[in-house]
Order: structure tokens, then C-alpha cells, then sequence
């Protein structure tokens, strides 16, 4: 008998179809599906993020979608919380939990077993945030980079709320931000990935997509709703762009021409980030017909695996 509960990891950058080789491997498994996804977690941002439709969903049991609403704060030790006790109940259930999504540091939390040190001080981050306006956010990252070149390397320079949290914590505690402890479970982790001509081909279609589907639409939904620019969540591939063009700073073909390009540059980061993981076992998305193929590959090394 395994000490630790099994967990299913399927990853990779965006638009490689995740979501629903996720549902065909439940299906095949008897699993349930925990999304790992930063911005799915929030109510009304449905076409934005390719959140699977409950049609698309098949019946399959889904976790951490629709959690928050936009306006409220969603953390990675929030995240890490709910997927812990989601997958002690999923395996109580006798089903096998399935993180699925590309949020590389939500999974990595998970699957590492991290603990998150420090509390806020406001004085301090107000301190870091006046910095950031004044010097500039390289300035700050690679101020980041001297007490604690890892997160450095994980967060991008210009994401200047991560940089001064991760600034907080290291000043605060001398300790990083995340603190690896003993992993918690059997993990079995595969990776979806396309040679990047293919991978930008699938972008752009995405993003055509999600326009003919009405993300003006969804986007005007939020502001009319009050939620301020600044929330985590309209920082999102897709929100940011479409906002932008609704208050008229951009036309809405330089919109569509930033979604593209600022997805296919974060298409790169995901896989950058992921190369790095060693566990992952990579599958070529265009080596398969479709979904169903690549699901009964990944369910047939889950027996051979899990013996289930």
C-alpha cells in the first residue's frame, strides 16, 4: 500500500488542449479534475480563460473553477489549501485527483509540498511600491535577484506586485518566499507541448476564437461592474487588452494585435518554466489524432503506475 495519496498532473503552455485530454483521462480513470489555473478561479471570466463549458466538461467533476469574483484577491497558498484538501477527498472518494493547468507555480506548490512564510507590512510594501514608481521595476527585480536569486529567476521583472512580495518576505524573514518541504504525494506528471509554429498557429485561432465568442462582451460585463483595473484579475491575457480598447486608449485591432503577441510570449515563459521541472513526461500534441488518443496514452501509464 502507497504512503502517500496518488495525483495526476497533466501541464504544458496554453492553448496545447489541456482541459480536455484532462476530462478524457477521468473518464478513463475515474478521476476529477482540480484545475491549476490562476485566472479560472474567478466568476464571470469564462471566455478569456478557455474555461471548459460544462458541456465540454462531460460529466467529469471539476475543482477551483469559479471560486472568487474578480474584485477579491486569490493567493497561491489560497490555491495550495483548497487543491490539498480537494485531493484528500477526491482520493477519499476512491477517484484519482487530476491537477490540471498551466499555472506552473500553483502546480509547483502542490506537487513540492511548499510552505509560504511571512505576513504583510503595508509600510514596507508602500515603500517598495514608491521605489518601483520611481526606479523602476527592473530596478526593483534586481534588487530581488541579490537576496534571493531563485524567485528572481521564477518572477518576471515586470510583474512588480509578485517582485515587492517576494522583497516583503525576504526582508522580513531572511527566509524565500516559498520554502520547499517534504512533497505530500505519489505524483505522476505529464506535459502537452507543440513545436512553436503549431503552438502560435493554435494561438492565434484561440484568441479568433474567443472574440467570436463575445470577450468584448465579457470584458464590458466586468467594468460596468465596477472592477477596478488594478485587480489581479484584469490583468489577465485577453482582459487587459479588450479593457484597454473599451476605454479607448487602443483601437481594437492593436487589442487583438497585443493578445496575440503577449500570449505567444507567455506561451514561452510556461515553457521555459516547465523545462525546468525534471519529473515532467512530455507528449507532442501533433503525434496524436486527438484528445481521446493522447488520453488512453497518459491512462495506460496511470495503470501501469498506479496499478488503478
Amino acid at each position: 500500500m502507497r504512503a502517500k495519496l496518488p495525483l495526476l498532473v497533466i501541464t504544458g503552455p496554453t492553448a496545447t488542449g489541456k482541459s480536455a485530454v484532462a476530462v478524457e483521462v477521468a473518464l478513463r480513470v475515474g478521476g476529477e479534475v482540480i484545475s491549476a489555473d490562476s485566472m479560472m478561479v474567478y466568476r464571470g471570466m469564462d471566455i478569456g480563460t478557455a474555461k471548459p463549458t460544462l458541456a465540454e466538461r462531460k460529466g467529469v467533476p471539476h475543482h477551483l473553477i469559479d471560486v472568487v469574483d474578480p474584485e477579491e484577491n486569490f493567493s497561491v497558498a489560497t490555491f495550495q489549501a483548497l487543491a490539498r484538501e480537494h485531493i484528500r477527498e477526491i482520493n477519499g472518494r476512491g477517484h484519482l485527483p487530476i491537477l490540471a493547468g498551466g499555472t506552473g507555480l500553483y502546480i509547483r506548490a502542490v506537487v513540492k509540498g511548499f510552505s509560504f512564510a511571512g505576513g504583510v507590512n503595508q509600510e514596507l510594501r508602500r515603500r517598495l511600491m514608491e521605489e518601483a514608481r520611481r526606479l523602476g521595476a527592473l530596478h526593483l527585480h534586481e534588487r530581488l535577484r541579490t537576496v534571493n536569486p531563485e524567485a528572481a529567476a521564477r518572477i518576471h521583472p515586470h510583474n512588480v506586485k509578485r517582485v515587492v512580495r517576494a522583497l516583503e518576505v525576504a526582508y522580513q524573514t531572511g527566509k524565500p518566499i516559498l520554502t520547499q518541504a517534504t512533497p505530500e504525494y505519489d505524483t505522476l506528471t505529464f506535459g502537452l507541448y507543440l513545436e512553436r509554429e503549431e503552438l502560435y498557429r493554435r494561438i492565434e485561432e484561440r484568441v479568433d476564437a474567443m472574440l467570436a465568442a463575445g470577450l468584448v462582451e465579457e470584458v464590458r460585463r466586468l467594468l460596468d461592474r465596477g472592477v477596478p483595473s488594478e485587480a489581479t484579475a484584469m490583468q489577465a491575457l485577453g482582459y487587459k487588452e479588450i479593457a484597454a480598447y473599451l476605454r479607448g486608449k487602443v483601437t481594437f485591432e492593436e487589442a487583438v494585435r497585443l493578445i496575440k503577441r503577449n500570449t505567444r510570449r507567455f506561451a514561452k515563459r510556461q515553457f521555459t518554466w516547465f523545462k525546468r521541472e525534471e519529473e515532467i513526461r512530455w507528449l507532442d500534441v501533433t503525434a496524436y489524432p486527438g484528445p481521446a488518443a493522447i488520453a488512453e496514452e497518459i491512462a495506460a501509464r496511470v495503470k501501469e503506475y498506479f496499478g488503478r
